[in-house]
């Protein structure tokens, strides 16, 4: 589905990735680990058209879509969850959920679509005219995925979603991403949780200072002594 190669990318003259290359097949849940400033997020942001590439490529089903403008990739069915959430604060948890729908015209699905969020997270239909801004950490997180589904994702990345919250909505939010890959979404995971996350992932990638230093099968990496002892603390 996603095909990533040698992708170099920088921030003025500060070089972020240094030739980033990894794959996501359909129906996978990837996950990319490493320490802060190793390059995550920024893989994720080349990935979704926020910051272009200098070299390399990114292909997407088969068509390349490096450079590609953020709204068009979006079109294509790449959907982010961004660190720090980024709901819109003033508006309601009803008019957010709506704004990720905002590039579809399909009525009825959209109403089966929102009814299915709401089914995940029955949280946010009891908070429904609610402003963004007033919820919980774990409940604006619970919105941003939610907002993210209703744009019909074919590959959803999610970027840190576990940050700052309580250890009972981690795993309220951990299950809803096996849930939803359940369902048939795929999913390219950036956490911090490095334990959970190759726990649940097909694969994984260990990023270093903008560059790849280690892949292979989630449980492979989970149980690996180097990455048990610089990310998981052991």
């Amino acid at each position: 589905m996603l095909k990533v190669t040698d992708i170099r990318a920088a921030y003025g003259k500060i070089e972020a990735l240094k030739g980033v290359s990894l794959t996501v097949m359909e129906g996978e849940i990837v996950t990319l680990i490493g320490a802060n400033g190793a390059g995550k997020s920024t893989t994720l942001k080349t990935i979704s058209g926020q910051l272009n590439p200098k070299a390399g490529s990114i292909e997407f089903m088969g068509k390349k879509i490096s450079g590609t403008p953020t709204h068009l990739v979006t079109a294509m069915g790449i959907i982010q969850v961004p660190e720090g959430r980024r709901i819109f604060s003033r508006m309601t948890v009803m008019e957010n959920l709506e704004m990720g729908a905002f590039l579809r015209n399909d009525k009825d699905e959209i109403k089966s679509d929102l009814d299915h969020v709401f089914e995940l997270f029955p949280r946010l239909k009891e908070r429904v005219a609610q402003k963004g801004g007033t919820l919980s950490g774990g409940e604006q997180q619970m919105l941003a995925m939610g907002r993210a589904m209703m744009a019909k994702p074919k590959l959803l990345m999610l970027d840190e979603p576990s940050m700052g919250l309580a250890p009972v909505v981690v795993e309220i939010i951990f299950e809803t991403i096996l849930t939803l890959n359940r369902a048939g979404i795929t999913i390219l995971l950036v956490e911090q949780n490095a334990n959970m996350a190759l726990a649940i992932a097909d694969r994984g990638y260990v990023l270093e200072t903008g560059n790849i230093a280690l892949t292979g099968p989630g449980k492979e990496l989970l149980a690996n002594e180097a990455v048990r002892k610089a990310y998981l603390g052991e």
